[in-house]
């Protein structure tokens, strides 16, 4: 039982890395551009789709994952300034309904380029072996992923509190209109900002493809999933995104595997297994009502 926890621990944090990765750059389009954009988790599926694409023309999974990143990004910025652009100053309902379109747009725009099937998406050769620690082999891409997530983490960090960017963009977060006074090109930094998650997003959905199906709508439940990371974190802040999807990742991760073996020491084994599953995807949104309850604009919201 404790290696089973140990491990699934390890997989949480390996899946709270990729949330970060997700919710950073939707609380910052959240925060900075008072944007809802369902269509973040898509975009996360277009950078998975691409990764695939390139690492199956280059036959390197690192290739893919760098021609993936501008690729993902230019169709960002594409969709930013063709078509977000005009739906600012819509209200937030118009801002649902609008990119609840682009998501089966886009679902039904890579089924049309890449086929129904799924794309194969392979981590490198050189990582595809364990790791022992402790009294558990574990997974080297695993790691790997988990020590990306945390230095771009810590870039991102620098990023937005010790530059000049990352100064416009707590401004912009905090107080849009004294930002615009101050000089700020509003076009200019929300045409960054959703490029930058949209980077973001895609290294998620290329780190994360070898272990999932790269196929059409494999974005929608991640992008629930970095909603309930934003709320917990509080809406556009970095800090608060990787907090969030700290608990959100752990507990996820270990509700899931772990409620069910604890409760077929009691239960059936039919009865443990359905039960534990219901109760470990209840468990994030218990944890989300708890600290709205208690925080109710989140654990750090970039507005005090």
């Amino acid at each position: 039982m404790s290696t089973l926890i140990l491990e699934q621990t390890l997989n949480g944090l390996q899946f709270s890395v990729t949330l970060f990765l997700i919710a950073a750059g939707l609380t910052l389009v959240f925060g900075v551009m008072n944007f809802v954009n369902l269509a973040h988790g898509s975009l996360f599926m277009v950078g998975a789709y691409f990764a695939a694409w390139f690492a199956g023309v280059t036959g390197s999974f690192w290739l893919g994952l760098l021609c993936a990143l501008p690729a993902t990004a230019a169709v960002g910025v594409a969709l930013e300034v063709l078509v977000l652009r005009r739906l600012y100053a819509k209200d937030h309902m118009v801002h649902v309904l609008a990119t609840f379109a682009l998501i089966l747009i886009f679902n039904d725009l890579v089924r049309i380029v890449w086929g129904p099937l799924p794309l194969p998406l392979n981590m490198p050769p050189a990582l595809a072996g364990a790791v022992q620690l402790g009294p558990v082999p574990y997974s080297s891409f695993r790691l790997v992923i988990m020590l990306v997530g945390v230095l771009v983490g810590v870039l991102l960090w620098l990023l937005v509190t010790r530059t000049r960017l990352g100064m416009w963009v707590r401004a912009g977060a905090n107080n849009r209109e004294m930002a615009v006074a101050m000089g700020v090109n509003v076009k200019q930094l929300y045409t960054a900002v959703f490029s930058f998650g949209v980077v973001l997003s895609a290294l998620a959905g290329a780190m994360l493809g070898p272990f999932v199906a790269v196929e059409a709508g494999m974005g929608d439940d991640v992008l629930i999933l970095a909603f309930v990371v934003v709320v917990i974190g509080g809406i556009g802040s970095v800090q608060g995104a990787a907090a969030g999807a700290l608990i959100v990742g752990v507990v996820d991760t270990l509700g899931r595997t772990a409620l069910p073996a604890l409760l077929s020491s009691l239960l059936s084994p039919a009865v443990a297994t359905s039960l534990g599953a219901a109760l470990g995807s209840m468990m994030i949104y218990l944890v989300m009502v708890l600290v709205l309850f208690w925080r109710p604009s989140g654990l750090f919201p970039a507005r005090t």
